[in-house]
Formats: C-alpha cells, sequence, structure tokens
C-alpha cells in the first residue's frame, strides 16, 4: 500500500484534494494519508499553516516530514500556486527568463523544489498558474452556484477559448484566473474554499487532465506511484 502526503497552498486545494484526488487515486492504490496545508511560519515549536508566502517555512515544514516517515512507501506531493510563488523559492529569479514559455518555467521551478528539498519520495507539484485555472475547463460550472448567469459564464467562457490551455491564462495581478473569475462573481472571493472544489468536481478530474497538461504529468505521476 502507498500513502501520500499532499501540502496543499490553502484551504481550496485542500477540499479538491480530498474530494477529487482522494477518492481517484484510491481506486489506483495510493492512499492520501495527509493532505496539510502549507506552513508559512513556526513560532515557539508551533506550526502555523495557510497564507502566507515565504518559503523557508514550507521547506522546512516538509521536511520534517519526510524525517519522521522513513518508509519508501510513503511519497509527498505539493499543490501550490506559481501566481504569486513564495519568495525566496528556489531558482526563482532565473525562471524569468523562461515567462514566455509556462510550461518549461514551471518545470524548472519543480526541479529546482525537488532538489532543494533533496529526497526521491518527494513529488513536487506548481500549479499554473493556480487553481482556478480548472475552473475554465468547463465554466458552466458556475451555473450550480449562480443564477440567471448565462453572460457571466459566456464571458468566462470566451478567456478559455482565447487560450490553448486553461493553464496558460496568465498571472498577472488583475488577470490571473481568479481575479477574473471574481470580476463576473464578486462573491467568489470569499466562498472559493466552497465553491471552487465544487465546481471542479462538477467539471470532473477527466476533462481537467484532458485540458490541462500540467495537471495531467501530475496526476499521472500520482496514479503511478503504486507501481
Amino acid at each position: 500500500m502507498v500513502r501520500l502526503y499532499l501540502f496543499a497552498e490553502g484551504k481550496t486545494e485542500e477540499t479538491f484534494a480530498d474530494v477529487l484526488l482522494k477518492p481517484h487515486l484510491a481506486g489506483r492504490g495510493v492512499y492520501l494519508h495527509g493532505i496539510i496545508q502549507v506552513a508559512h511560519a513556526r513560532k515557539r515549536g508551533k506550526v502555523h499553516r495557510g497564507g502566507g508566502r515565504g518559503y523557508e517555512p514550507m521547506r522546512n515544514d516538509i521536511r520534517r516530514f519526510l524525517a519522521q516517515e522513513k518508509s519508501r512507501d510513503v511519497y509527498f506531493t505539493t499543490m501550490i500556486d506559481l501566481y504569486a510563488i513564495h519568495a525566496g523559492f528556489p531558482s526563482l529569479v532565473e525562471s524569468d527568463g523562461l515567462r514566455n514559455d509556462p510550461f518549461a518555467r514551471v518545470e524548472a521551478l519543480e526541479q529546482a523544489f525537488a532538489g532543494d528539498i533533496g529526497d526521491p519520495r518527494f513529488v513536487p507539484y506548481i500549479q499554473l498558474h493556480e487553481f482556478e485555472a480548472v475552473l475554465f475547463c468547463d465554466p458552466g460550472g458556475f451555473q450550480l452556484h449562480y443564477e440567471k448567469c448565462d453572460r457571466q459564464v459566456e464571458r468566462l467562457r470566451a478567456i478559455a477559448d482565447a487560450h490553448e490551455s486553461p493553464e496558460l491564462i496568465d498571472d498577472g495581478p488583475q488577470t490571473a484566473p481568479s481575479k477574473r473569475i471574481i470580476a463576473e462573481f464578486p462573491d467568489y472571493e470569499a466562498a472559493k474554499p466552497v465553491v471552487g472544489p465544487e465546481v471542479a468536481e462538477q467539471i470532473g478530474l477527466e476533462t481537467i487532465r484532458s485540458k490541462c497538461p500540467h495537471f495531467a504529468s501530475w496526476l499521472s505521476r500520482l496514479e503511478g506511484l503504486a507501481s
């Protein structure tokens, strides 16, 4: 039996992993043993989780888990955003030269992350450019929560159609996927830990992986851990 720990950016990703990834991976012999929000500080021996943009507390926390769980059948992964990525992230400055190729940039950052953690059981994943990109796989899912929103959904669909993949929707402070959704549905900002995973569940993992190649590559790696 393979066990997997997932370090999530926040509550939205935590719920997504619990609702969609956990049952999916269990069917392939990979059991999501722990879904943990990333650490942003450690004070007086207590780890504070969720939010925060410092890299060092997250790195040190992951390393502590790796040291405590020494079994070869225990793996560790992350689900953090490229958008507003943690300050001090390894190779972050160097990766700026790859901004014209987001897939190459995120892969370079993941390789640097893996090298810094230094354990073959660690499978880093950085989302292009944030969780909300997956919701652009089918913006019609928002109709599950919002009434009379055809125009808003069509505007979001037009954004999705303008990009080869939802993962290529950029990371500008006003144009990142979440910002575009909030522009159409202002209350999404407060409700996203609930609404985001429910819309993603409505869309389904197979649709998400078919439209988001970087996500698909990560999911395939996780599925293959049991073999």
